[in-house]
């Protein structure tokens, strides 16, 4: 599982800006203790001995990419069977960091540990998630509009990206915030956006996890749309909408 997951990692393609994400595994199994308490993973996880390092080049829409991919990772790991947890920060200066060799340019922003998942749920891990509210997604009518952007767009209004859609209501996001708002202009053509919370995007300096959020969303909607033979792509424009920012444009193909 571990050589298939690895093989995958390697061989994906950029993400949707053309950024190169690279991914490399980290295996803490030999280290002892003292060596372990280095790798800090915010008193979250524990356990986990292997982790997957997501990097990549500080250049516009590479904290897309980083998403769009290491989401792409997180699927193909949960489709093994195996568990995962975003973790998303300034890993820099941290032992993680150290294992990859940042160029100078280079931002580490997410990582994830691999493994398999404790059956039983800890007290610990039920109050995180009730605390962030992880089971909670936003209505359709708070995420998805037509138009102009402010008229909220039915489910039966979607068609046949109904099912795309909703992939992107249920992805994960940092702390649960749910950031993506999508505008059906036709069936077929649908433009994202952040509803960016500044003081939380900004609190990690060029780690804007919001922007990974945005590439968790694209992975979503694309690979769902693929799946049921709804060929389009990707595309960057320029798009405003009041309140929000623009990220990029489905086209159908």
């Amino acid at each position: 599982l571990r050589k298939e997951l690895e093989n995958y990692y390697l061989n994906l393609e950029n993400g949707p800006f053309g950024a190169t994400v690279r991914f490399d595994m980290l295996d803490l199994q030999p280290l002892d203790n003292n060596e372990l308490r280095r790798f800090g993973t915010y008193g979250m996880i524990k356990g986990a001995k292997l982790y997957i390092l997501g990097a990549v080049q500080d250049e516009p829409g590479a904290l897309e990419d980083l998403g769009y991919n290491m989401e792409k990772v997180i699927l193909k790991a949960t489709y093994l069977g195996l568990g995962t947890c975003w973790l998303g920060g300034t890993f820099r200066r941290s032992a993680f960091a150290s294992k990859m060799n940042l160029a100078e340019n280079e931002l580490l922003p997410a990582i994830t540990p691999v493994g398999y998942a404790l059956e039983e749920v800890s007290i610990a891990d039920k109050i995180a998630r009730f605390t962030a509210g992880s089971k909670k997604r936003k209505p359709w009518d708070q995420l998805f509009f037509q138009g102009d952007g402010s008229t909220p767009l039915l489910k039966e209004d979607a068609g046949q990206y109904a099912d795309a859609l909703e992939a992107v209501r249920m992805g994960p996001s940092a702390s649960n915030r749910q950031p993506w708002r999508i505008v059906q202009e036709k069936e077929g053509l649908y433009h994202l956006f952040l509803q960016e919370n500044k003081l939380y995007n900004r609190l990690l300096g060029k780690i804007r996890i919001q922007n990974i959020d945005m590439g968790i969303a694209m992975c979503h909607f694309e690979m769902v749309a693929r799946e049921q033979g709804l060929k389009g792509r990707w595309v960057v424009d320029d798009r405003k909408a009041s309140g929000r920012k623009y990220i990029a444009s489905w086209i159908r193909a």
